[in-house]
């Protein structure tokens, strides 16, 4: 080495497999939430939490054996402290409306809210438990922590439906929101909800059409012949009308990504939705084309 120079300090980095102390370091690989092929399920349990905007608990959301969602109080109750009709319990990522004869269940947070009338008998116990919510609620909007929503979507006031009736699959369903605001229920590789809209301007769009309101559901009898607002998909090819029907964007679509929410839609019923009848197109804005 040539007098007057300096060798490089070089700190290493390499990993021992020990702390600076001599203990042992222990690696926790990472794993990845992913959903099993036989499940009746695709959403993960990330998905199954929110916030019921009534009242400002926590809810657990599960779709019912038809899909359609409900929501469960967060904790399991002893199923002799709950009434028969409103015990629940869980297969599989699905509710049932019924115990499994353990000795708990779970319960709708319908039964529970303080902002809802109880749908079933009552007990006791579940009558302290609805106090304590009641408690709870006044308390988070003493504090400004929560502020009360409609339980009902406000009716529109630019001639857009706020829920709009979709036509696909042979039947007719009832969106949660308007066509544009419903977004893609998919997982992204950040592990976060997809922000596309299922309305891409890049796919073909549905058509509005005047439609008989007179379905017959349930063995009820017809509605009068009169003519609703319905954003007709059934003319698109059948896996455009299952990605709506899944709801996903087009990136998703195909791929096998779980779902981080439950899907908005409801089976439209002409009876329990008659306040999201329009008896008039829409403007052509509001997606798709218009048809008489």
């Amino acid at each position: 080495m040539p007098p007057g120079t300096v060798p490089a300090m070089c700190p290493n980095h390499t990993p021992t497999g020990r702390h600076w102390d001599g203990s042992t370091r222990t690696a926790h690989p990472r794993r990845c939430l992913h959903v099993a092929v036989h499940s009746p399920s695709r959403l993960l349990r990330h998905g199954h939490s929110g916030i019921c905007r009534s009242c400002g608990h926590r809810i657990d959301i599960y779709p019912r054996p038809d899909q359609r969602p409900i929501a469960l109080h967060p904790t399991e109750l002893t199923t002799h402290s709950v009434p028969a009709t409103c015990r629940w319990h869980l297969s599989s990522g699905i509710a049932h409306s019924h115990d499994d004869g353990s000795d708990w269940c779970r319960i709708p947070h319908a039964a529970l809210c303080p902002a809802l009338t109880p749908h079933c008998p009552t007990s006791p116990y579940m009558n302290e438990l609805r106090r304590q919510l009641v408690v709870r609620t006044r308390r988070l909007i003493d504090t400004g922590h929560f502020t009360p929503l409609p339980s009902d979507t406000p009716p529109a006031t630019t001639g857009h439906p706020a829920r709009p009736v979709v036509s696909m699959l042979l039947d007719r369903y009832l969106s949660g929101g308007a066509l544009g605001h419903i977004r893609c229920v998919a997982q992204t590789r950040h592990r976060q909800r997809c922000p596309q809209p299922v309305l891409h301007p890049d796919s073909p769009a549905g058509t509005w059409r005047l439609l008989p309101t007179g379905l017959r559901r349930h063995h009820q009898p017809l509605l009068p012949d009169s003519l609703m607002a319905v954003y007709d998909l059934g003319f698109l090819p059948h896996a455009e009308q299952r990605r709506w029907r899944t709801q996903r964007c087009p990136n998703h679509a195909a791929l096998t990504a779980a779902d981080l929410t439950l899907t908005t839609w409801q089976i439209f019923d002409p009876f329990r939705h008659a306040a999201h009848v329009h008896a008039r197109l829409p403007h052509p804005a509001a997606g798709g084309r218009r048809q008489g």
